[in-house]
């Protein structure tokens, strides 16, 4: 809570007890802050070839199983039609998969090396099939590693009760972490908790959030 300091952990655990209300009352305190602060980018965050904020629409990037880089339509475009050497990636220059074993074999390389994109990216194939087990450790591994669509998808998860018993709790835990981290349908998702709650001051609050998300990328 950074309102005191301690000489030594004995001082520490002696004067816990009467702390722990300031304590825990300030850590909801600089929780609620860091909650309502408008982030600096979305999720997705900015192509690494133009640097430019990715669109919220996921139909309008690539992303490349050699290296998990998500590419905007627009580089991919450039790269085509440049004289650049064709099928190598435009990030790390691998050459790029000439088969769906090779893509396969790509992707499994990087869940090796804990790559959470491709972690997710696993998760959300097995989620499209049905498979909301094996989709709900994929992300909780993603969302460990700091994926904050992971964490989006783990709070959907626990609100439909799919691979996981439904948790009100950890829906809303997860829908934080993802809003704090950018993600304007989490953020959105909370405004409407609030609003059901009778907060509609903190639903606005989030919902105004969310719209200068997407104005950055429309």
């Amino acid at each position: 809570c950074d309102l005191v300091r301690y000489c030594s952990i004995a001082c520490q655990r002696d004067h816990i007890p009467k702390h722990l209300r300031k304590c825990t009352k300030r850590v909801a305190e600089l929780r609620e802050e860091l909650l309502f602060k408008q982030p600096a980018s979305t999720h997705r965050e900015d192509c690494p070839i133009c640097m430019l904020p990715h669109h919220l629409d996921t139909k309008k990037c690539t992303m490349l199983n050699c290296c998990s880089k998500m590419i905007c339509d627009g580089c991919c475009h450039a790269y085509l039609f440049s004289g650049a050497e064709k099928h190598r990636c435009l990030f790390c220059r691998t050459f790029l998969p000439s088969g769906d074993e090779q893509i396969a074999k790509q992707r499994l390389k990087r869940i090796e090396l804990n790559d959470p994109v491709a972690i997710t990216s696993e998760g959300l194939g097995l989620d499209k099939n049905g498979d909301y087990v094996k989709a709900f450790e994929c992300y909780t591994k993603a969302a460990a590693l700091g994926d904050i669509e992971a964490h989006h998808r783990l709070a959907m998860l626990y609100h439909w009760g799919q691979g996981v018993e439904k948790d009100k709790r950890k829906e809303m835990y997860h829908f934080k972490e993802a809003a704090v981290g950018g993600h304007p349908t989490a953020r959105h998702n909370l405004g409407c908790d609030e609003l059901n709650n009778g907060n509609p001051e903190k639903a606005a609050k989030h919902w105004i959030i969310a719209a200068t998300h997407q104005s950055k990328v429309l």
